[in-house]
């Protein structure tokens, strides 16, 4: 999940877990380096692991077996603020997918808390393309 040097690397180790559902949650542990000047974690902290999340999830339930696809949107509702130090938990699941579209939503939490609500829709890009010469 994560290459050094990438920016998925700054939010630091994570794990992932399927539930028996489809749904996937992604956990991380948000130090100081995802902190703001209040010492909660940084809403943009926050976006990155729901962005992350919803590939992962795509990925573990064969949404996206081959090639990239990129985030056409992402609409999220900040309902609590995010402790820096404690586990949270980016929980996502697939409500529809299309040829090309997959929607998501989903509930970041920590110690069984909301702090963030959020929906979005990935494109399925399909198979990389080669340039030939």
């Amino acid at each position: 999940m994560r290459a050094e040097g990438r920016y998925n690397s700054t939010l630091g180790p994570m794990s992932v877990m399927q539930r028996d559902d489809g749904t996937v949650v992604v956990r991380t542990v948000p130090g100081h380096l995802q902190g703001n000047l209040a010492n909660n974690v940084h809403g943009g902290a926050i976006l990155t692991q729901v962005d992350i999340a919803m590939f992962v999830c795509a990925r573990l339930n064969g949404s996206l077996r081959e090639g990239p696809g990129v985030t056409l949107d992402l609409s999220t509702h900040f309902v609590g603020a995010g402790k820096v130090g404690v586990p949270m938990d980016c929980e996502v699941e697939i409500i529809k997918e299309t040829g090309r579209m997959l929607f998501l939503r989903g509930l970041v939490k920590q110690q069984g808390a909301s702090i963030c609500a959020y929906s979005g829709t990935i494109r399925k890009m399909g198979k990389p393309r080669v340039d030939r010469a």
